[in-house]
């Protein structure tokens, strides 16, 4: 018998290149190696190294053509052309039906996706007639919608292990699948699911199994990317998250011992970067105080570097745990502040304070990490004060600001807190469609937004040797910083002077009629001084 997994491509105005390896699809590969070693298993990935291509504009997203109608140049650009990433369609049935396989499953992680998962197995089910089954995130909130499309026979909701395993004896030996945990199917053209059951305890889970891929695949700043994960699950229950409808309700840790080992393998493997894509890798503190000790003792500076891009939890997270992780060769921190509003925040339940926030970010540069600080905008009853208040707070620390637009993920709390979601509501839960308007927030305010954070990380980002610059100095080194960046001081000044925001196209400056200027200044006017990434100051204003 043989199973091949598939990654999908996927069609949005952008993705994230660095963060495409199929690491779920890889631990099932190894399961099913271990636990029922007569199948053969291959996984292709038909997303990364692909290329991408222009695809015309999707109807359902026609309403964006006034946010993202032009071919901005200019360091303040949004996004533009709306693509595919990764291989056609036919592609993707043709390589498949190449490896001449018994059984084909697909990964659907992320639900603004789920419309290229459900196109391949069209695809591939006009070349081949084999089931296909489909797992991942998406189906785990949304199984029905998954499992009536006729070219999908079987979805696994939760995690996948002993699912498949569990799927490929019962069909190997003609069993009843009324008996395979987590599975959905259909009898007669009804859905059925079964209940849903523990998986392997993690640590009888083998080690992910990369042999599809040499190092070289995934990579960061040239050096060979892995993704580990230490833990699955997140002890808190944010209204906005859909981590539990995949890991269900407990918050498991792998042994440090048995995470240990799979690094020491990785590295005789060849890589060198270490993404841990956990939900909260700092939760269990002794643990990780452990795992980053001996990461220490191992490797010389240089030798290996760690990322969180997934996010840390700052409320796991204090001096020690911080100094620990430095020399651990971490080197960058993704913190999740969500909202500065203590009444959003609890609106949303998220568990988290902004003393320790603050304490975090301080003393992490203070020990020299790169911070990105994530806000989310447009969240269901907050306030466009409030949400104009978090930007002004991240302006004077020294992190980038990382701005996401709120949308609604299908089965989490707060999707039941909202009116029933559609089909098109799930197409559009992607922070590119700008989709989620509230009586507080409207579209033009959540652009608007958007933007702001680009010129203000703009500032943010320059590297200058001293430890204060007015503006005008931090326009001035801006402007020989290269072409792209002298564009955006043209553009700056000319928002300052003439209250319009421009993008830098071929054919010159050309207006943004959509931009609120007055919303931009509401932030702007109020801040004294900018906090660049490294800590360093670029005061505003002279008194």
């Amino acid at each position: 018998m043989k199973l091949v997994l598939l990654q999908p491509p996927v069609q949005d105005f952008y993705h994230t290149p660095v963060r495409l390896m199929p690491l779920g699809l890889a631990y099932l590969k190894a399961a099913v190696r271990k636990y029922f070693p007569g199948v053969e298993v291959v996984i292709k990935d038909f997303h990364q190294g692909w290329g991408s291509r222009t695809l015309p504009w999707p109807s359902d997203l026609n309403y964006l053509k006034p946010y993202y109608d032009l071919p901005d140049q200019s360091p303040f650009s949004v996004f533009q052309r709306f693509r595919h990433f990764g291989a056609s369609f036919e592609t993707v049935a043709a390589e498949t039906a190449r490896e001449k396989p018994d059984l084909v499953g697909l990964s659907s992680l992320f639900t603004p996706y789920y419309r290229e998962v459900l196109a391949c197995a069209d695809a591939i089910k006009k070349v081949l007639k084999v089931p296909v089954l489909v797992g991942g995130s998406q189906v785990s909130a949304a199984p029905e919608l998954m499992l009536a499309h006729p070219a999908v026979d079987w979805v696994i909701r939760g995690e996948g292990e002993r699912p498949l395993v569990e799927l490929l004896k019962a069909w190997a030996a003609e069993r009843d699948l009324r008996r395979v945990p987590n599975l959905g199917y259909k009898i007669e053209g009804r859905p059925f699911f079964n209940p849903l059951e523990e998986n392997f305890p993690l640590d009888d889970l083998p080690h992910p199994d990369l042999s599809d891929f040499p190092p070289a695949r995934y990579s960061l700043g040239k050096r060979p990317l892995c993704f580990l994960i230490a833990s699955r699950g997140c002890p808190h229950h944010c209204s906005f998250c859909s981590v539990h409808l995949t890991f269900g309700p407990r918050y498991r840790r792998r042994s440090t011992a048995d995470l240990i080992r799979e690094i020491e393998a990785r590295v005789q493997e060849g890589y060198r970067v270490f993404d841990f894509e956990d939900d909260n890798l700092t939760y269990d503190r002794e643990e990780m105080l452990r795992l980053c000790r001996h990461l220490e003792r191992t490797y010389p500076p240089g030798k290996i570097e760690c990322l969180a891009m997934n996010g840390i939890s700052f409320q796991s997270l204090d001096p020690e745990l911080l100094r620990r992780m430095k020399q651990a060769h971490f080197t960058h921190l993704n913190l999740a502040l969500v909202s500065g509003n203590p009444l959003t925040r609890a609106g949303v339940t998220r568990p988290h304070a902004l003393d320790r926030y603050l304490e975090v970010v301080q003393e992490a540069r203070r020990l020299g990490f790169c911070i990105v600080s994530y806000q989310i905008m447009g969240l269901p009853g907050e306030s466009l004060a409030s949400q104009i208040g978090t930007l002004r707070l991240a302006a004077r620390l020294p992190v980038l600001i990382g701005a996401s637009p709120f949308y609604v993920i299908p089965g989490t709390a707060i999707a039941r807190s909202l009116p029933p979601l559609k089909e098109v509501d799930l197409y559009k839960a992607r922070l590119t469609a700008l989709a989620f308007e509230s009586a507080e927030v409207c579209r033009d305010d959540l652009y608007t937004l958007l933007i702001s954070t680009r010129i203000i990380n703009f500032f943010k980002g320059l590297r200058f040797p001293a430890a204060r610059l007015s503006l005008g100095e931090a326009l001035t080194f801006a402007q020989s910083s290269g072409e792209r960046a002298a564009d955006g001081v043209e553009i700056f000044k000319r928002l300052l002077q003439e209250k319009q925001l421009y993008a830098a196209t071929r054919d010159g400056l050309k207006p943004r009629p959509r931009f609120r200027a007055a919303l931009f200044f509401e932030i702007w006017d109020t801040l004294e001084e900018l906090v660049t990434q490294a800590g360093k100051s670029i005061i505003l204003r002279d008194h």
